[in-house]
């Protein structure tokens, strides 16, 4: 509807950028229905968060090579040194956007269960999760701004008992997986970091209670009731 409204106040040539969270098979359809008028199209995707305003944002455009380097100097103002790219035709810059978020959910989930693992270890008594994020963003192989940004939670909020355990998910993360499914690809890591966020939203899940029941008719196991 957006588009609609501009195309009624924009001239034949006028370049549209959609920076937002698009599907890029929308892309392809947008920048057909476009052309029709003459109006140019681009799709950027954009990564940087709140952070952005202060870092820059890191920017994957996708269009006509030419739409790029008459916005390259845009790009330029806007995305850190190296933070930007002419990643190919239409739809390609929401594409890289998209695994690039698949990718995040999978890294996030990584992170959530390594400190899940150490807060039930022996030791947790001795640790201290700030320090430890710190540490491994000092020349780790796991070090990252997403670790970063997990040291400065645990500093304010040290065992993370203000927060409730319930994770949304982006379109972006279903759209990666399902792209997996179309492709062929087993993107198994990017696939279950999914799914654990629809599981933190449930409480007692009916799919665990067919677990429990299961394992409790073939092999006996015990099973928790439920409280009264």
């Amino acid at each position: 509807e957006t588009i609609k409204s501009l195309m009624l106040k924009l001239q034949q040539c006028d370049l549209i950028i959609d920076g937002g969270n698009a599907h890029y098979k929308d892309d392809l359809i947008r920048v057909k229905e476009l052309a029709q008028k003459n109006i140019r199209y681009m799709d950027w995707g954009v990564s940087g968060g709140v952070w952005g305003l202060k870092k820059g944002y890191c920017t994957m455009a996708g269009g006509e090579k030419e739409d790029f380097e008459f916005i390259e100097p845009l790009l330029k103002t806007l995305a850190p040194p190296g933070g930007y790219l002419h990643c190919g035709p239409v739809g390609s810059g929401h594409f890289v956007k998209m695994i690039h978020n698949g990718i995040e959910y999978g890294m996030m989930e990584a992170y959530g269960e390594g400190f899940e693992l150490l807060r039930s270890s022996p030791y947790k008594d001795h640790f201290d999760f700030n320090k430890i994020a710190h540490l491994w963003n000092q020349g780790s192989v796991v070090r990252s701004w997403l670790l970063e940004l997990l040291e400065r939670a645990f500093h304010e909020d040290p065992d993370l008992s203000k927060i409730k355990g319930y994770v949304e998910d982006s379109g972006e993360g279903k759209w990666t997986v399902l792209q997996a499914i179309e492709s062929n690809v087993p993107a198994t890591a990017l696939a279950h970091a999914l799914f654990k966020r629809f599981q933190s939203r449930q409480t007692d899940g009916f799919s665990d209670k067919v677990l429990a029941a299961l394992r409790r008719e073939f092999g006996g196991h015990a099973v928790k009731n439920q409280q009264p």
